[in-house]
């Protein structure tokens, strides 16, 4: 097969561009991460935009969908975001409303109880002898209130300044507030005119791509839609099942923080397989506080909980939606997290869905030569 010159001009740029990149390496990585970072709030943006979609259609499908009058028509698309996002944000608040007070007050009290608490752990050794007599005089000479509350000092001081380090504090936050900003706004435009953009983005595949790149690109596109959308819905379907399952486990055991330690739970199991153990972790920390053999109870009850949760209720809610074999979640969880950390685990399942799914139905396919070739020795 003769090359065009076209064709070779094309391979020939190719491979300067590629030695070009290289060769400067460094300038060449130094500029994508200059423009990893302009764009993040743009990839912020769709990420949830693509979060904020799954409840606003929802809502769309029951704003008067048989209607056709020009008001409800013009008013679903405005009235179903806006509901999307206050369902969101009213989720995000009830989280947060049960948690984080609660840590909070455990947190000072396992402050003030620690320094009564090394004292008896000092006196316990010094009766069973493990430590020297010098060494147990010299721990019990010390006042740990004083010496907790000089501890806490230095870790909130730093090393530097005070206003250095609030400073650097407020730049931080600073700009998270103004990326998720940026992204949250860039979402609200992306679903406002998600029709229209649908719509020119087709248009660009028409016009630049053969049918048969198109339409296998359109449908890969479909399938990983349909993925990560059976995904998100079964993941947080399981999450609100495992959490109302921990609250109620945890009233029947008369456990203290039942309704926090179940909110929490709920929201740690959206990362998949290590999610439940993050919360039973927090958990079993705030209960402690509290009483050690509640929270002894507490953990033996959360890994039988989340024993039953991965066995029966997690491959039927998240697996069988997807339809991919549990052996193959825990893979894609292991490899995924593995590979990207918690977003890995987030990403790997859906993904590991669309690629089995696609390998499934290119081996159910049968080519027609397939199916009109004549078998050897029958001719």
């Amino acid at each position: 097969m003769e090359l065009s010159k076209k064709t070779l001009l094309r391979i020939g740029i190719a491979v300067f561009a590629l030695y070009l990149c290289i060769h400067y390496w460094p300038v060449v990585a130094g500029i994508l991460t200059a423009a990893a970072v302009a764009a993040w709030p743009l990839v912020l943006g769709c990420v949830i935009a693509y979060l904020l979609n799954i409840p606003m259609t929802w809502y769309e499908r029951r704003y008067f969908p048989r209607s056709g009058k020009r008001f409800w028509n013009a008013s679903r698309r405005p009235v179903c975001l806006l509901a999307a996002i206050l369902t969101l944000l009213a989720i995000a608040a009830l989280v947060i409303a049960l948690v984080l007070p609660q840590l909070s007050s455990c947190v000072q009290l396992l402050l003030a109880e620690l320094p009564d608490a090394i004292e008896f752990l000092v006196e316990r050794a010094a009766r069973l002898r493990i430590l020297p007599e010098d060494i147990v005089q010299t721990l019990l000479s010390i006042d740990w209130k004083s010496r907790i509350g000089q501890i806490l000092e230095l870790l909130t001081s730093g090393i530097g300044s005070v206003m250095d380090t609030v400073f650097r504090a407020l730049q931080s936050v600073f700009s998270g507030v103004v990326t998720a900003f940026l992204g949250v706004i860039f979402a609200i435009y992306l679903l406002a005119g998600k029709d229209t953009l649908r719509r020119q983005c087709r248009r660009l595949l028409h016009r630049y791509l053969r049918p048969g790149l198109r339409q296998r690109l359109l449908y890969a596109a479909e399938v990983l839609d349909d993925c990560f959308h059976r995904f998100i819905v079964g993941q947080c379907i399981e999450a609100g099942i495992l959490g109302l399952l921990c609250t109620a486990g945890m009233f029947l055991l008369r456990l203290p923080y039942a309704a926090m330690v179940g909110a929490l739970v709920a929201f740690t199991a959206l990362i998949p397989i290590a999610g439940a153990y993050i919360g039973a972790g927090v958990g079993a920390f705030m209960i402690l506080t509290v009483s050690p053999m509640q929270a002894l109870f507490f953990l033996v009850f959360l890994v039988i909980l989340q024993q039953l949760e991965g066995n029966l209720i997690y491959p039927r809610v998240v697996g069988s939606s997807l339809g991919l074999p549990g052996i193959w979640v825990l893979a894609a969880v292991t490899v995924g997290g593995g590979m990207l950390g918690i977003t890995g685990m987030l990403l790997g399942v859906p993904v590991a869905a669309a690629l089995y799914r696609f390998l499934r139905e290119d081996l159910n396919s049968v080519p027609a030569a397939e199916k009109c070739a004549t078998p050897p020795g029958k001719q």
